[in-house]
């Protein structure tokens, strides 16, 4: 049996300020339903450390190499990067909200 790589998960700062950010928004109508949120997102990271490309290339990335790629938790998009031993967390994003361009 081929045993597969695992990466590390590594959060940008500014992904971990945004992930609080969500937490504190959600929290002002509910907080059980912020730290579920939470726990979501969270858990949905921990599952790239196994399986770096299960999710398709971000497609707002300008000049995406494959690189980067995203996928939505409720209405919340991820941002992730692959390099050869990480996955660097980016951002995230309510899908409602204007990207920015990187």
């Amino acid at each position: 049996m081929v045993k597969k790589k695992r990466y590390e998960v590594v959060w940008s700062d500014m992904a971990k300020q945004e992930l609080k950010d969500v937490h504190s928004y959600i929290k002002r109508q509910s907080e059980p339903a912020a730290k579920q949120v939470k726990n979501k997102i969270l858990s949905s990271t921990k599952v790239l450390e196994t399986g770096k490309e299960i999710y398709k290339a971000d497609t707002l990335k300008v000049n995406n190499d494959g690189t980067y790629r995203a996928y939505i938790v409720y209405s919340y998009r991820i941002v992730y990067r692959i390099t050869s031993s990480q996955i660097m967390i980016l951002r995230i994003r309510h899908t409602s909200r204007e990207p920015l361009e990187y």
